[in-house]
């Protein structure tokens, strides 16, 4: 049974308003015991506070994220914008499909319940390789256990790893996660903008090689992390940031995104490369996502083996203020972000991780066809140029990556470009996403050595 969070926006064809609004829209503690009081589950592992399973295993060299996807909190109907997820689920599977970056010997998976206020079951859950055609590969379907459970509960604010499971990957493989949800579930910790369809079935269909009758959401749900075993990998690149970095204007299930490109360009060196991107998200304070100083630690700091950050965050901060979704925010000045940058900044370098920066991208226009008109104005175009100019010059950051050369207009220099646009004159379009993943210096992002 699917319970609609909002009326407009679920399943097979998303609705037109929906996708108005959404292409617009830029310590743990582990109890096992056999029986959990209250839980239609037995068996269960019980999972508590913020931190997950295994975590010092999980930071052991071997291991590396080779695939990730940022956590939000799924809003109701107080926030204007429909977030085109049901509001829960019961006796259903739901299988996302994920493309990693790197391969391994073994993996694990992580789920979250980050943003729940009651327990999460999952009765199971299994990881398999995937075709083209997103169906099964023979002998590749491999159930998931936790603490030696095929079942786990996870407590509000709690993260799952996975156990070791044996999975040959290669690099650029595709792969395919289900879960079984058997109780009435929340969906409340989910990824709004995936660019990837996820399917939900009646029944537990963890092992079917398809989905029998799905029905889709474009959205993520529990699962924010695919981890591989490689004694040879080089370390990881998180790409941080909002909307352009999570993939807005890209084609959908086509990892076409700028971090996806870029990952093709790394494969063959073992640097795996993971989108931390939340679209919509601000720098400074929260609205659709935990602000990025805040989720920094989480999305960066806390994964295994991170090498470098890139970094591009601002324009949400410059753009939104004003708008139907904050009308009460007042505007933002270049200190302020230049401020933010420099905590993030600051936390990188404590943590021994190298940051790249990124120029703020060419935005006259922006969303003018749409309900957030006016993210674009004269006085926000100042500020963006103070932050570029910041960016460029201060040396703050490692390395700088001019996103903002790269794509502006040469002709109008505050648009972007019309062969890289998407249409709505502030997320590129595919050929706009493979300029950037091929314009950065991979000397520049992974440092010299």
């Amino acid at each position: 049974m699917l319970k609609r969070r909002d009326r407009t926006c679920l399943s097979n064809g998303h609705e037109r308003d929906y996708d108005q609004y959404q292409r617009a829209m830029p310590g743990g503690h582990l109890m096992i015991g056999k029986r959990a009081a209250g839980l239609a589950v037995a068996g269960i592992i019980l999972l508590s506070g913020f931190g997950s399973v295994s975590a010092r295993d999980v930071k052991s060299s071997d291991w590396v994220p080779t695939w990730s996807s940022s956590a939000q909190a799924a809003w109701g109907a107080e926030f204007p914008i429909p977030t085109g997820i049901p509001a829960g689920l019961r006796n259903q599977t739901v299988r996302q499909y994920a493309r990693i970056s790197v391969g391994g010997n073994a993996a694990r998976v992580v789920l979250s319940n980050e943003y729940g206020k009651s327990p999460l079951v999952i009765a199971h859950a299994h990881i398999a390789l995937v075709s083209e055609d997103n169906k099964n590969v023979a002998g590749t379907d491999t159930i998931l256990t936790f603490g030696g459970n095929t079942d786990v509960v996870l407590q509000p604010g709690a993260t799952a790893v996975s156990d070791r499971v044996k999975l040959s990957l290669k690099a650029l493989d595709h792969v395919q996660v289900s879960i079984f949800l058997p109780n009435e579930t929340e969906l409340s910790t989910f990824h709004w903008v995936a660019k990837q369809a996820t399917e939900i079935g009646a029944g537990d269909q963890t092992t079917a090689a398809t989905i029998s009758d799905p029905q889709t959401i474009m959205s993520r749900v529990f699962l924010t992390e695919i981890l591989v075993s490689l004694p040879s990998q080089n370390g990881a690149i998180v790409a941080f940031g909002d909307s352009i970095t999570d993939g807005d204007g890209s084609s959908a299930n086509k990892n076409l995104r700028w971090p996806d490109l870029l990952a093709e360009r790394l494969a063959t060196r073992q640097i795996a490369v993971v989108n931390e991107g939340i679209s919509g998200d601000r720098l400074l304070t929260d609205l659709v996502g935990t602000n990025g100083v805040a989720r920094f630690q989480r999305d960066v700091l806390q994964k295994s083996n991170v090498r470098a950050a890139f970094f591009m965050m601002g324009i949400n901060d410059i753009g939104q203020p004003g708008l139907f979704i904050a009308p009460n925010d007042p505007p933002r000045s270049s200190k302020d972000i230049i401020s933010g940058y420099r905590q993030v900044i600051s936390q990188a370098h404590v943590h021994g991780i190298r940051i790249v920066g990124s120029t703020l991208t060419p935005f006259d226009g922006a969303l003018s066809g749409t309900p957030l008109k006016g993210y674009y104005n004269a006085s926000k175009e100042v500020v963006r140029n103070e932050v570029n100019d910041w960016i460029r010059n201060s040396k703050e950051f490692d390395a700088v990556v001019d996103f903002d050369s790269l794509l502006r207009d040469p002709s109008s220099p505050t648009k972007i470009r019309a062969e890289f646009d998407s249409g709505d004159h502030l997320h590129p379009n595919d050929a706009g996403y493979k300029a950037m993943a091929n314009f950065i210096n991979i000397d520049d992002l992974i440092g010299k050595h």
